[in-house]
């Protein structure tokens, strides 16, 4: 594999956490205030980077597993079809955060993170105990799998403590 070739495939799965992040500047730039924006951020995160990031996932794997397993590095193995199911799961929570509470968004982030912060362990291990320096097994999907789910769990909390932050007084009128 060429080096450009390699560095695309590599860096491809970042397109899930910069356009959505691209999307939600420019869209909170005419937020009227910290809470509207916070809640934009809060929906382009998690459909673009956890909704459809991950059925994309869900797609590719099952629409073309040897090409998922030439990616990470692998032999094609019945666990693809459940790492498909697994990102079918992390979509519709994704999905369903859209309009989620921030509490449920923490929630949803804190699953998300138990299943892509495990991944991410694994892709870590498979560089350094094996050598996988596959594109599908390093570079963009680490950043992914580290920052989808950190990123929903900060944004909600940041979104609880404005909830729960005294919201001043309305103005006296004569």
């Amino acid at each position: 594999m060429d080096t450009f070739s390699y560095v695309a495939q590599s860096a491809f799965p970042l397109v899930w956490i910069l356009v959505p992040a691209i999307g939600a500047a420019v869209r909170a730039r005419h937020a009227r205030s910290r809470r509207e924006a916070l809640d934009i951020w809060q929906r382009w995160w998690a459909i673009g980077a956890f909704g459809i990031g991950s059925l994309w996932m869900t797609i590719a794997f099952l629409a073309f597993p040897d090409t998922m397993a030439t990616a990470i590095g692998f032999d094609r193995t019945p666990f693809m079809f459940e790492i498909a199911f697994a990102n079918l799961g992390l979509a519709i929570m994704g999905f369903r955060a859209a309009s989620a509470s921030a509490r449920e968004r923490i929630t949803i982030g804190l699953g998300g993170g138990m299943f892509l912060w495990g991944a991410l362990i694994g892709h870590l291990y498979q560089w350094f105990a094996n050598g996988d320096h596959a594109p599908g097994n390093t570079g963009g999907v680490l950043v992914n799998d580290l920052l989808i789910p950190a990123v929903m769990i900060i944004l909600a909390v940041r979104s609880r403590r404005l909830e729960s932050a005294p919201r001043p007084p309305a103005p006296v009128t004569v």
